[in-house]
């Protein structure tokens, strides 16, 4: 049972301090970008450099196209970036 007690709180602060270092997206976030698309302008938020899994549409022509398809246009663009 004591060593129990002694593992959890020799543990805890460890579990604690590398939760701090993970960066939120919004650490990572850049400033918007508008990409012109067949269907219309689609505002996207880029975040990392070397990365386009988290790049989303924040704004688009919800009339004209879904929003996995403006998260696709997004994408495209964080890749074409990351490929200058």
């Amino acid at each position: 049972m004591k060593t129990s007690i002694i593992r959890c709180i020799l543990v805890l602060p460890i579990v604690a301090s590398l939760a701090a270092c993970i960066p939120s997206p919004e650490d990572l976030e850049s400033e918007p970008v508008k990409v012109q698309t067949p269907k219309g302008e689609v505002t996207c938020q880029l975040y990392r450099q070397n990365r386009v899994t988290w790049d989303r549409a924040i704004d688009f022509p919800a009339t004209k196209m879904s929003v996995p398809e403006a998260d696709n246009y997004c994408r495209q663009e964080g890749q074409r970036r990351l490929n200058q």
